[in-house]
């Protein structure tokens, strides 16, 4: 069992899960209110499901939620998504122009939840609450629900950006996360900067080797190592190894067995199902797989240099870099020889919330003429800068999603080859030792990705590019004289 937070409310745990992470700051929790509103209207949930409502909806003593994040891993036909679905409802009801959206990954489930909570929605019960006018929306690619409050549950899969154009959603629900991506994540997200005290569900079994599970899995790992204080982690799963047969097993993934779910109803997943399947859809075991940073500690280490290399002959390429949330720059700068060694560092890294960002136009225009290139991520926040570097006669280079999986590339077969040098620095040591690796487009290239939500990978980026540049580029300034040293 995982270590619980200390400053629960309730002594009580969850019954029966095999992981329990806790967040911090538990003060009060509004489970009660919603277990009223349940009983309401004729409903009754297990005493696991009324355990993990109460932690969710566990506030802070300032009123915002403990649980910013509240990630489920439980197997199939368990009734999480009975248990779940009266949030939403609870939440519009209490809160005039309330937004939340349910989102799938695929269109087909996204369907069926709707007509699961529609029926809700059709209860004599909830006539007072439910809009007369609009109410019910059924129609594919619309479904929603509106309240006569101006709040609306609104369902989406998650393809084609359908979510985009939402706003303040203070309470989003990732459905089916083992299928959720990064390219899908951040677009939902940003859907709820603007929202009073948000929060986001995220429920799945175990991804599989055929599933882009990166984020799901992510979010596990970071619970398991206790790295996020305000995220609630819960996960239903037999015994590693176990008799996939053994009754005993079945009750311990499954919190409905044997009350709500059947034998016959798992001796069919299991026929059905190849073993794999059976084991991480209906059983909830993980594949055994170590979550840890996508660059090797002892190859990192091999490359470090107390100083930088004097040598003459060589050629200095800079990257640039920003974190999605901007609050930070990173520039770093590449030195390179024609017999192919490398030496990386970041040269400056600062928290633009209290330097802004001129600040690095100025110092990189200042040595453009003496660079071989200047490398920024066309997806990077760090493209603000281009417009003002260009008109200051700096010639910025973009790369896409191609250049940077050649970059990534590079810089791991560099490294483990021992032609990439670097000097001791926080900052970036800290961004190697919180990377992973995400797929980029379908040839098998890969790109940095972050292990934790508080870890910033900026100067790892901006390195990345920086050896992009000095091994791309043809521009040789002064490569006859000795490098000016960057302060």
């Amino acid at each position: 069992m995982s270590r619980r937070s200390e400053s629960a409310t309730c002594p009580c745990p969850i019954p029966g899960a095999s992981e329990l992470v806790l967040p911090e700051g538990m003060a009060a929790t509004s489970e009660p209110s919603l277990n009223a509103f349940v009983e309401a209207l004729g409903y009754r949930l297990d005493p696991w499901q009324r355990a993990i409502n109460r932690y969710a909806l566990a506030k802070r003593d300032d009123g915002l939620w403990a649980a910013r994040n509240v990630d489920m891993s439980v197997p199939r036909q368990t009734g999480k998504t009975f248990d779940v679905g009266f949030v939403p409802f609870h939440r519009c009801i209490r809160n005039p122009g309330f937004t939340a959206i349910w989102t799938t990954h695929h269109f087909s489930v996204t369907q069926d939840t709707f007509q699961t909570l529609r029926d809700i929605a059709l209860m004599d019960e909830m006539e007072p609450f439910v809009d007369p006018d609009h109410g019910i929306h059924s129609a594919a690619g619309k479904e929603a629900i509106y309240f006569r409050n101006g709040s609306r549950i609104a369902f989406k899969a998650r393809e084609n950006g359908a979510i985009r154009g939402f706003k303040k959603v203070g309470l989003l629900v990732l459905d089916e996360a083992q299928h959720l991506t990064d390219s899908a994540l951040a677009s939902v997200l940003p859907t709820q900067n603007r929202a009073d005290n948000p929060q986001t569900w995220y429920m799945g079994t175990p991804p599989g080797p055929d599933q882009q599970g990166a984020v799901f899995a992510r979010h596990r790992a970071n619970a398991l190592a206790h790295r996020s204080k305000r995220s609630l982690y819960v996960e239903y799963s037999a015994q590693r190894g176990c008799d996939p047969l053994d009754r005993d097993q079945w009750m311990r993934a499954n919190p409905s067995y044997p009350s709500h779910t059947s034998d016959e109803s798992i001796l069919n997943l299991y026929e059905q199902l190849a073993a794999d399947d059976f084991r991480r859809e209906c059983l909830g075991i993980w594949d055994d797989v170590a979550f840890h940073s996508a660059i090797d500690p002892d190859q990192w280490t091999a490359g470090l240099t107390d100083a930088r290399s004097e040598r003459p002959g060589h050629w200095t390429a800079i990257g640039v870099d920003m974190p999605p949330d901007r609050g930070s720059l990173a520039i770093g700068a590449c030195r390179a020889w024609d017999e192919g060694p490398a030496h990386i560092e970041l040269v400056k890294f600062k928290d633009t919330r209290h330097h802004g960002t001129q600040w690095a136009v100025d110092w990189i225009a200042q040595r453009w003429p003496r660079m071989a290139a200047v490398v920024i991520d066309a997806q990077s926040p760090a493209t603000v800068l281009v417009p003002d570097l260009r008109r200051m006669g700096v010639q910025v280079t973009l790369t896409g999603p191609t250049d940077m999986g050649r970059a990534v590339g590079r810089f791991q077969d560099m490294l483990r080859d021992r032609r990439l040098a670097h000097i001791a620095q926080a900052p970036l040591d800290e961004a190697v030792a919180g990377c992973s690796t995400r797929p980029i487009g379908a040839s098998g290239a890969m790109g940095w990705n972050k292990l934790g939500s508080d870890v910033d990978i900026s100067p790892l980026v901006a390195v990345t590019l920086a050896l992009h540049g000095a091994m791309t580029s043809l521009r040789r300034p002064g490569q006859s004289r000795r490098m000016i040293r960057l302060p």
